[in-house]
């Protein structure tokens, strides 16, 4: 290029020249020079024109040109091939994603930046009702007007799905995933669960009424056992431990089973908070004295409770969830361990908290805690007692209450079970009762 452009010079220095030795024969050098750079300008001019009129119709071929601007025309020209050869396969990029959204069972949505539909596939279509062209540039809320769906949908928050009846029918359910990205642009995936759902009342009715069933029998087992323990003096010596064993694990079946009855509860019934706000620091003060109980005076427990922090909320569940928690800290830490106990509020909500300095827990382990019936140590329940439910009723207690659970535990150093709570669910106590 840089040759080009010397040899460019060249000609100028050329038109130049033969304009002064022109005007230099009539005595004008002067007006020699200004007519072959005027010639010269011309020229380029010209050839301006040429490439403004082949830029306005890019599918002729490049004029035919030499020199500078022959290497101009040829560049542009090959650019442009280059671009519509990337064009071209961007465009079948695009074509094969929507084709293979079009086939996808779930329904893809588009949402531009303003909340408008901008694409859907047909099973979208079939899922939402959505018609098109006709809601096209329609925004969404307005062709899905569920309240739940549309405080879902403008609060944001998308880390869980949302489960609504659909729209067209009832006994349908759908399952609703966004994704926001770009400019406040959303991607939202809709997924029938119905199947998913029925099996899931099925797998709830079905642990519930296998617990009701076996109440019963266990209560008479258990009564049977209790009355034989009261006259285990005149039992064979033999017989006595087979009965204490038995007794025990018998009182185990029967917490499994109300541990299963209250997940099940939790799981079906809908959420009732008390008209009242709850006095925390009063059902904690009575959890402590039923987890010194369960010490036996082997654990040092310490409050740190704020008297005039309420929260509304169910306390039947919410005494569940904390004394899970405090009697876990009992159950599973060594005798002579500190657990504190505290109930206090920040700028962002409430917080129970239960901290031991305990043989911890190691972190690998921390994701799965809330699920039914895992277990660190397999054996452990047989000393504890436990059931493998506590966290997972704990879990869903929080669930209910808007909030959540953290878990933070180190080995050797000790485990944090804290109960986060909104701080719209939290009342100042204007006085004791």
């Amino acid at each position: 290029m840089t040759s080009l452009f010397r040899k460019e010079v060249k000609v100028l220095v050329l038109y130049l020249l033969l304009g002064f030795l022109a005007g230099w024969l009539f005595n004008q050098a002067v007006l020699g020079l200004f007519i072959a750079a005027l010639v010269f300008v011309a020229k380029n001019f010209w050839q301006l024109m040429r490439l403004t009129r082949w830029l306005a119709q890019p599918d002729q071929e490049p004029p035919e040109a030499k020199g500078i601007w022959g290497e101009v025309f040829d560049g542009i020209y090959h650019y442009q091939r280059r671009q519509q050869s990337s064009q071209l396969h961007l465009k079948q990029i695009l074509n094969r994603i929507q084709d293979s959204s079009q086939a996808l069972r779930d329904g893809v949505v588009m949402i531009d930046g303003k909340g408008n539909l901008e694409w859907w596939n047909t099973a979208a279509e079939a899922l939402l009702g959505l018609r098109s062209p006709s809601d096209l540039g329609y925004p969404i809320t307005h062709l899905l007007r569920e309240p739940s769906f549309v405080d879902y949908y403008e609060s944001q928050q998308y880390q869980d799905p949302l489960t609504l009846a659909s729209p067209l029918n009832e006994d349908r359910s759908l399952e609703f995933q966004v994704t926001l990205f770009g400019s406040n642009e959303r991607l939202i995936l809709v997924r029938d669960v119905t199947k998913m759902q029925r099996l899931e009342v099925m797998r709830q009715d079905f642990i519930a009424n296998v617990s009701h069933e076996l109440r019963t029998p266990l209560t008479v087992l258990s009564g049977y056992l209790e009355t034989f323990s009261d006259h285990a003096e005149s039992l064979p010596s033999k017989w006595q431990r087979g009965l204490t064993l038995m007794r025990g694990q018998s009182l185990r079946m029967q917490q499994l089973v109300e541990d299963l009855l209250t997940l099940s509860s939790l799981e079906t019934s809908n959420f009732k908070a008390g008209r009242e706000p709850l006095r925390v620091a009063r059902l904690i003060n009575s959890i402590q004295t039923d987890a010194q109980a369960l010490s036996s005076g082997q654990h040092s427990l310490f409050l740190e409770v704020d008297e005039s922090l309420g929260i509304y909320g169910c306390e039947k569940e919410l005494r569940s969830a904390f004394s899970n928690l405090v009697f876990n800290a009992v159950k599973y830490t060594p005798a002579g361990t500190v657990i504190t106990l505290r109930w206090y509020q920040n700028t962002e909500g409430a917080y129970f908290q239960v901290e031991d300095k305990g043989q911890g827990i190691d972190p690998a382990f921390l994701p799965h805690l809330t699920e039914r019936f895992y277990r660190i140590d397999k054996g452990r329940s047989s000393s504890t007692g436990g059931t493998g439910l506590g966290l997972a009723i704990v879990k869903h207690v929080m669930l209910r209450h808007q909030g959540q659970l953290e878990v933070a535990s180190q080995p050797d150093i000790g485990s944090s079970f804290t109960c986060c709570f909104p701080l719209n669910k939290t009342v100042k106590l204007t006085h004791k009762r």
